[in-house]
């Protein structure tokens, strides 16, 4: 059976990778079970790229959003504040609101 070769950019029909003698650029032959291997991986790599920022508590679950609406000059403080401190304007608000919980917990 002649060995047929596929370039990055081309497709062709589907194919039965068993049935089939096909060879990766390195000469390797492409089995179905190589192809999923590669296409697990792949797509591996799409989840990771779509998944954003890790959570913060360290586990696989997602972080609630939280949107607030402030006005100008406070934004301008926190964004101040935030490039003194070399730090993300979404860190110093998280403390903020950390700090306004602690001292109303206490108080109740």
């Amino acid at each position: 059976m002649a060995h047929q070769r596929f370039t990055k950019s081309q497709i062709g029909p589907d194919i039965d990778l068993d049935a089939e003698e096909v060879h990766l650029d390195d000469g390797t032959r492409l089995t179905e079970a190589r192809a999923a291997e590669m296409a697990e991986r792949a797509m591996s790599r799409v989840r990771a790229r779509r998944a954003g920022r890790p959570s913060l508590t360290g586990e696989a679950e997602k972080t609630p959003n939280l949107t607030l609406r402030v006005t100008q000059s406070t934004r301008r403080a926190l964004e101040e504040i935030a490039s003194r401190q070399g730090r993300r304007l979404a860190d110093v608000g998280r403390e903020a609101l950390h700090e306004y919980i602690a001292r109303h917990q206490e108080a109740s």
